[in-house]
């Protein structure tokens, strides 16, 4: 009786991890899908992003990374730090709401070093000036970076939450869902240092399905094991 029971256990554990492994399957064919969309979306003409009616609609999957193109004036008085470790070291990325004809957007211009937090120390902006910028959407990061929520009261930002932000400079009028990973400026040589989006998707799915199907086919190997007449 032992081993029908040794071999109903191996069965069951082999059934869970042949679901594991076609789970893994399907993971795999949406990561590839998802790449696929959105190196195309990084690759095509600038669009203009989507209007306020719609920013109710705004989602990860059919509009992040989508390349878009805004002019407007930045509101410098009102930009923000959110610590950031990139290529070029740990610093922050400068965000700055932008006001156009569609309302305010939420403008990530790029990276900033420590030294040049001041913004006195980096290149005069011309208030009231009309700029026109290109770059890539992003979904708002709401809650705060891994382990480390956003303080508004200290001024310590730790993702890029545009609804907290927005709120914490006492901005009233509507702010889009998302903000703009601002490209690269064509006359580089100051801060803030712009096209510096990491689009990047770890794929290991399939290792994880290959792993799930070879225990199933050990727990296969154990049932007809188990099952297997005994010598007299």
């Amino acid at each position: 009786m032992t081993k029908w029971w040794l071999a109903f256990g191996c069965l069951l554990l082999a059934l869970v991890f042949g679901a594991l492994g076609a789970w893994q399957v399907e993971r795999r064919a949406w990561k590839l899908d998802l790449i696929a969309r959105v190196d195309a979306r990084v690759h095509t003409a600038p669009v203009a992003p989507p209007a306020p009616g719609a920013w109710a609609k705004v989602n990860a999957r059919d509009d992040e990374y989508r390349r878009v193109r805004v002019d407007g004036e930045f509101l410098h008085e009102q930009e923000t730090l959110v610590q950031a470790v990139t290529e070029l070291g740990p610093g922050y990325w400068l965000m700055t709401p932008l006001r156009t004809r569609q309302g305010l957007i939420m403008i990530n211009r790029g990276f900033v070093p420590p030294q040049w937090r001041d913004p006195a120390t980096r290149t005069r902006c011309i208030p009231g000036e009309h700029v026109v910028i290109t770059g890539l959407m992003r979904m708002s990061e709401p809650r705060g970076g891994f382990l480390r929520s956003n303080k508004p009261t200290l001024d310590r930002w730790y993702s890029r939450d545009v609804d907290m932000i927005a709120k914490a400079h006492g901005i009233e009028e509507k702010v889009a869902p998302f903000f703009i990973d601002a490209e690269a400026d064509p006359k580089p040589g100051d801060f803030p240092i712009g096209g510096l989006t990491v689009i990047a998707f770890r794929n290991s799915h399939l290792v994880y399905a290959l792993t799930w199907f070879a225990l199933c086919g050990l727990s296969l190997l154990g049932v007809a094991l188990a099952l297997r007449p005994r010598k007299a």
